[in-house]
């Protein structure tokens, strides 16, 4: 049965082959996971997001494909549009446009990109972001923005997903990305490991700045990001908190106190700690399973966390 609860495969690519990432996502959906999601950073050694994302449309049925999230000035809006629109065809509807300023100052000066302040950066997303929402929705756009133009543009074929495919903006900025979120996004991605009384502290500044644009709150989707370490009996949950503890090189008492936020143990006690954040209001979680992937892990999961949400 399929889960009411969205439970997304979060991917940290970099030291994974292309078929090693294709093994974990072929298995994610065919266990029934909503989503899969890779990171976009440019100049590390990995595969990169887009592409990588593409070819998991050909070799998948369900599982939808979301970047987590997308530098926006790594790409123009127009040709980023044009993309977005293409793979949700190809995938037959299963794009989700996650996106953000851009965070990593090191990874735009290797790539010889400008990396312009905060605020500056959240007007270039919000322009981005609502040019390509009139490329994907309209036959003829003309936009006169301070960052981005065009003339009489148009995107075809369309996306699939109407009115557009979902968005999604990720970033922990309060003052300035929030507001990106309360004027554009769909779903909003926000921090890591946010206890509840965190995300209500995030969110209720989401909800004034939703006020300030006239935005209804309810419209935008809360999801919760969270490392998962699962294990069948709390014998074995012991013996893998040990191995990922040497790996780590932390003590294990530090490694706890590390994981103490995330969701981890026996499968019940895995079920207790989402239903949590479920009683809160949260539907659509993101799971980084720890490096590397073990298909036991996410069988594990699917099997014996997933019914309980169905």
């Amino acid at each position: 049965m399929e889960s009411k609860i969205k439970f997304g495969f979060r991917i940290h690519q970099s030291g994974y082959s292309f078929t090693e990432l294709k093994n974990a996502v072929t298995l994610a959906d065919r266990l029934g996971y909503y989503s899969v999601t890779l990171y976009d950073l440019l100049g590390i050694p990995t595969l990169e997001c887009w592409t990588t994302l593409s070819a998991f449309a050909g070799i998948t049925e369900n599982i939808r494909l979301t970047p987590m999230v997308l530098a926006n000035l790594y790409r123009p809006p127009f040709l980023l549009a044009k993309m977005g629109a293409t793979l949700d065809v190809i995938s037959n509807g299963r794009f989700e446009l996650g996106i953000g300023a851009g965070g990593s100052l090191k990874d735009h000066q290797s790539a010889g990109l400008a990396f312009p302040n905060t605020p500056k950066r959240v007007a270039m997303l919000e322009e981005s972001v609502l040019l390509i929402k009139k490329l994907w929705e309209d036959d003829n756009t003309t936009f006169t923005g301070s960052f981005y133009q065009s003339s009489h543009a148009s995107i075809n074929p369309k996306p699939i997903q109407k009115p557009h495919p979902p968005l999604i903006i990720g970033g922990h900025g309060e003052r300035h990305l929030l507001r990106s979120v309360a004027k554009y996004a769909n779903i909003c991605n926000i921090g890591s490991e946010l206890s509840i009384s965190e995300h209500t502290q995030k969110l209720e500044l989401l909800e004034e700045h939703c006020q300030q644009v006239e935005r209804d709150f309810s419209e935008i989707e809360v999801t919760h990001n969270t490392r998962i370490i699962i294990a069948k009996t709390t014998s074995d949950f012991e013996k893998k908190v040990s191995v990922l503890t040497k790996a780590a090189h932390m003590g294990r008492d530090q490694y706890k106190l590390e994981i103490s936020k995330s969701i981890h143990g026996t499968p019940g006690q895995c079920i207790q700690q989402i239903q949590s954040y479920v009683d809160y209001g949260i539907q659509y979680f993101f799971l980084i399973f720890p490096d590397p992937i073990h298909p036991d892990d996410l069988k594990l999961f699917s099997e014996h966390v997933m019914p309980a949400f169905s």
